[in-house]
């Protein structure tokens, strides 16, 4: 498992590398953000034994059970945060991750900036665009980011750090990667978070700063437990 997992970690770092060269974009432009959702503590080790510090979960209650233990055990981790948030997990949240990928809504926003003041946390926040439009998922429609954008700025007074979608899985990614690209450059945000497993090298080339990879870094999950 600990050479496996190594051995996933620097192909997927090599690709990345690659895509980047392809690109003409400098070495060491894209953050890799390990997906950890599922995997336990166990699982992980490896993946942070092989130099990773940078992982991506799905839960904060999921994240609360397995990081507090593996942050003693290694430093300089961060966390993100790249599943839906409800509205009553905004303290655990700002308590537990370093970067959030999923604000999509005026009722996060507000709760996020409420927990912020309190504890004086300032995570790096990403708003969610849903570039599919698709009635399953999270994120705020196309048409209403510029807005959202302006508002979580301007009403919220939250620093708002880039965008982050998921792409719908039967469509060419490209085009969603090339959307969101495209409302990052209009509201001037710099970080794009999109690119997955199955799609990172094509993510890097539409201007990606951060890809979420998992099963490729960890391999196949088991979704049954």
């Amino acid at each position: 498992m600990s050479d496996a997992a190594a051995l996933r970690l620097k192909e997927v770092k090599e690709n990345i590398g690659k895509a980047e060269k392809d690109a003409e974009r400098p070495n060491g432009s894209v953050t890799l953000i390990a997906v950890s959702k599922t995997f336990e503590a166990s699982a992980i080790k490896p993946v942070l034994e092989a130099g990773q510090r940078v992982f991506g979960e799905n839960r904060v209650q999921e994240a609360m059970g397995k990081w507090p233990g593996l942050r003693e055990e290694f430093e300089g981790v961060e966390l993100h945060l790249i599943g839906p948030l409800q509205s009553n997990k905004a303290k655990e949240a700002i308590q537990t991750f370093d970067v959030i990928h999923t604000v999509d809504r005026d009722k996060i926003a507000k709760a996020l900036k409420a927990e912020m003041d309190k504890q004086g946390k300032t995570p790096k926040l990403f708003i969610q665009v849903n570039t599919g439009e698709e009635d399953q998922k999270a994120g705020i429609p196309p048409k209403e980011a510029d807005a959202f954008i302006a508002k979580c700025r301007d009403e919220y007074g939250l620093e708002i750090e880039g965008l982050m979608c998921i792409p719908p899985v039967d469509e060419a990614p490209g085009m969603h990667f090339a959307l969101l690209e495209k409302i990052a450059k209009r509201n001037d945000l710099e970080k794009l978070s999109m690119g997955m497993s199955s799609d990172y090298p094509i993510a890097v080339q539409h201007g990606a700063t951060h890809v979420r990879v998992g099963s490729a870094v960890f391999g196949a999950r088991d979704y049954s437990q």
